[in-house]
């Protein structure tokens, strides 16, 4: 067993792994030490009787195709991973179900098709939803240039070329959407997305969701046929392939530094340590800075700026095993948003309330992968939110009440919303409570989102101050509570960023 590495990650979640490949593929020995006996963090399924459920993965955006890859595409290209990996594209993007207003809208996947979308919600809808994917089609542009010149434009073109994106990128979804003044329908139907990012529009920038909807409509989603485990196996795999190191059931408890503050290793729960000037930590930097570092190593900075940052999402997902297939169930599609209100500032409020109905993120995987489960059955889960550390002062005593009562509620809702039973036709329960995530993933109270994509603390201030938020030498932080916030996209983006800046500290320290 080698004791020196260029690099150590700790987690092997989405963000470590890719990370991993960033350094691997540039020749430089890494080390992965995860706790858990086995890869991919959220990124992961569980057997429960006869089946095999998905941990988190609803759906995946930014592959594209083989042709024309989109920006994950490109990514996993560039690490060495897309030929591991099938995917099965989905057919639409989600159902809409708002109760209050009774809207109840199926929106399609691709340009052409989301711009027809728009003449069935209102007359003249199809010119609106046209210059809404333009605008943002146009600041995904942007994004991209911002990519490619690693957060230093040249001014000029970004004010010529990607004036839009410099005419929006201080302002909230809100106040974007109220300035444009577009029918309410539409509004509702473009916002659908928003629990993905777990941010009420009124406080998540608009650049970002833009570029999320963007990606979705017009590039398309889909399903890696082994699912999120398959992804995280096929990282493993390219990561052994160039000669990297996954170590399993090894929790690290410690990030070593010298007498000048620099990173100089890891030590596990075991005392094993290992050696390296550099870190990449996929993990919360609560936890870091919590109980991995010695106090004289973080920078008051550091510190500060963690405990500004608030945390987004708690989740809280309903894995239903089902003993009818989904066609005789009256299950039609792949995504439902069902919301108790198409208001999602009044809807966030709510899922900081125990127990809440207020919206829910559920999946049918059989609309996708039709083999995913034994022939007549289906895998269903109801996935929802708390914006609120609601779950901290339920006591021992009532957990299990509370959880199940949370668990009802939401069947109970998807079948209102359909007009179906799943009641009579459950095989297997399992119920995933913000406890459970934060037992399993060590995330601070359950967080499977980061960090809140406030406007002011978003996705683009993160890129801009990424390297001011450097705080200890040799350590960077990616994955999920990276620059790129939440999400399966996001998370890989993040690592192999953190991956590549890592990289050019080595050079520099070499200089």
């Amino acid at each position: 067993m080698k004791k020196n590495y260029d690099v150590i990650v700790i987690g092997a979640g989405n963000g470590g792994l890719a990370a991993a490949l960033a350094v691997l593929n540039k020749g430089k020995t890494c080390l992965v030490l995860e706790k858990h006996n086995i890869p991919g963090g959220f990124a992961t399924s569980f057997v429960r009787g006869r089946f095999e459920f998905e941990a988190s993965l609803h759906e995946f955006n930014g592959i594209g195709t083989k042709e024309e890859p989109g920006s994950c595409g490109v990514l996993f290209n560039a690490l060495g991973v897309s030929d591991k990996i099938e995917w099965v594209p989905l057919h639409e993007a989600y159902r809409l179900i708002s109760l209050e207003e009774n809207i109840d809208v199926t929106v399609p996947l691709g340009k052409d098709k989301v711009i027809a979308l728009g003449d069935k919600l209102c007359e003249g809808g199809s010119k609106y939803m046209k210059d809404f994917l333009e605008l943002a089609g146009s600041i995904s542009d942007a994004m991209t240039y911002l990519g490619e010149c690693h957060g230093k434009p040249d001014p000029n073109v970004m004010k010529t070329k990607y004036i839009n994106y410099m005419t929006t990128c201080s302002y909230s979804f809100k106040e974007v959407m109220d300035k444009l003044n577009y029918p309410s329908i539409i509004r509702k139907v473009l916002t659908g997305y928003w629990s993905y990012l777990g941010a009420k529009e009124d406080d998540m920038s608009f650049v970002h969701l833009a570029n999320m909807i963007n990606s979705y409509f017009t590039k398309g989603a889909c399903i890696p046929t082994l699912r999120s485990h398959g992804l995280s196996l096929a990282f493993e795999e390219r990561i052994h392939e160039l000669g990297g190191d996954i170590y399993f059931n090894s929790k690290v408890a410690k990030i070593l530094t010298d007498e000048t503050g620099h990173v100089s290793g890891v030590r596990l729960v075991n005392g094993q340590e290992y050696y390296t000037r550099h870190v990449i930590a996929n993990c919360s930097p609560h936890n870091v800075f919590s109980t991995m570092l010695d106090k004289k190593a973080i920078p008051e900075r550091a510190l500060k700026l963690t405990n500004y940052r608030k945390f987004a999402g708690r989740g809280f997902t309903v894995f239903l095993g089902l003993n009818k297939s989904p066609k005789e169930l009256g299950i039609n599609e792949h995504s439902y948003f069902i919301y108790s209100s198409s208001d999602n500032i009044k809807v966030y409020k709510e899922m900081g309330k125990l127990p809440h109905t207020a919206g829910q993120a559920t999946v049918c995987l059989n609309n996708a992968l039709p083999d995913c489960s034994p022939k007549g059955t289906t895998i269903l889960y109801i996935t929802t939110l708390f914006t609120e550390d609601a779950w901290s002062k339920v006591s021992e005593k009532d957990y299990v009440k509370m959880k199940n009562q949370m668990a009802e509620g939401l069947i109970k809702q998807f079948e209102d919303a359909l007009h179906i039973n799943l009641h009579d036709h459950i095989e297997e329960l399992a119920i995933a409570s913000p406890i459970t995530y934060a037992h399993y993933c060590l995330h601070p109270q359950g967080v499977i989102y980061g960090y809140y994509s406030q406007y002011n603390d978003g996705l683009m201030y993160r890129i801009q101050m990424v390297n001011e938020d450097a705080y200890v030498p040799g350590l960077r932080i990616g994955g999920g509570y990276g620059e790129r916030l939440d999400g399966f996209p996001s998370s890989y983006k993040s690592g192999a960023n953190e991956g590549a800046r890592t990289l050019g500290d080595i050079a520099k320290e070499g200089k």
